[in-house]
């Protein structure tokens, strides 16, 4: 008899709905504790329904454990549906606030390194620059090693959001009332 070696781990995005309430952040990220999951990425927000907040979170896992977590994730009474969007097509964003030492004689040089990365300056002063880029990690990675000579004095960036593309994915959302595991749609 021979064994199939472990998928390596890779990161996966899953997008979970949850009921609105409070603690349920706080039950979910104690649950990764517990199971020793390290979150990468984390977002947190509403949706356009009421009483229903939407989840993404990044985390490093093969197969298997991909699984369990979707598991462990359904047993959760505020959970409404998980969806593992890793395998699916699907838009992924990140958004970075950056500001920069700037003189007043350079922001012509750093708005044009701003435009080449469809990125925008949000906020001026005598002597820093604000920029603001939304796109996926390298975009934003990019952004930062172009801006470093200049001089970042602060920088934030938001957890990952992640939606699947076209129609995939649609069971799961109109199924986020019901409990239990959704087929994913490929």
């Amino acid at each position: 008899m021979t064994f199939a070696p472990p998928s390596p781990p890779v990161l996966r995005t899953f997008v979970a709905y949850v009921e609105d309430k409070p603690g349920v952040l706080n039950r979910i990220a104690s649950l990764f504790r517990r199971r020793n999951y390290n979150i990468i990425s984390l977002n947190v927000g509403r949706t356009h329904e009421p009483g229903v907040s939407r989840m993404t979170f990044q985390v490093e896992a093969d197969r298997d454990m991909a699984l369990r977590i979707e598991a462990n994730l359904y047993k959760m009474v505020n959970v409404l549906s998980i969806e593992d969007l890793t395998e699916v097509q699907r838009v992924v964003r990140d958004l970075a606030l950056i500001k920069v030492l700037v003189a007043p004689e350079r922001r012509r040089e750093v708005l044009d390194l701003v435009q080449i990365f469809r990125a925008r300056a949000v906020d001026v002063s005598p002597e820093t620059m604000t920029v603001e880029v939304t796109g996926d990690q390298g975009k934003i990675e990019g952004l930062v090693a172009s801006l470093r000579p200049f001089g970042i004095v602060e920088m934030v960036q938001s957890g990952t959001v992640a939606m699947s593309r076209g129609s995939q994915g649609e069971a799961a959302r109109a199924a986020h009332g019901a409990r239990g595991p959704v087929a994913s749609v490929a």
